[in-house]
């Protein structure tokens, strides 16, 4: 089954700068041949729903391993049965919508 994610990951008792630990989790994402988009706050990631996951999982595993002690996620996902739907037509219909007037 596919799924569509929006996941934020936020290390704590790390410091302010965050952006080594988002730069980990992009690697194992791409590594795992997700498609991903990030943006300022999370990233978009789709793919078959085991590959997502573990990926997931892989992110805290590995920025754990880099010195977090705690993490906290929020994670929004969606699947959908009627059809197929990627990042890209969820985002090209609000488009397409904004230049109809």
């Amino acid at each position: 089954m596919n799924v569509i994610a929006d996941l934020c990951i936020v290390p704590i008792g790390v410091g302010v700068s965050v952006s080594p630990y988002v730069a980990a989790c992009q690697r194992i994402l791409t590594e795992a041949g997700l498609d991903i988009q990030l943006h300022a706050y999370g990233t978009n990631i789709e793919g078959d729903w085991d590959a997502v996951f573990t990926a997931i999982r892989r992110c805290h595993e590995e920025i754990h391993h880099m010195g977090a002690p705690r993490i906290t996620t929020t994670l929004k996902f969606g699947t959908r049965t009627d059809r197929d739907q990627h990042m890209a037509d969820k985002v090209d219909s609000v488009t397409a919508k904004l230049t109809q007037g």
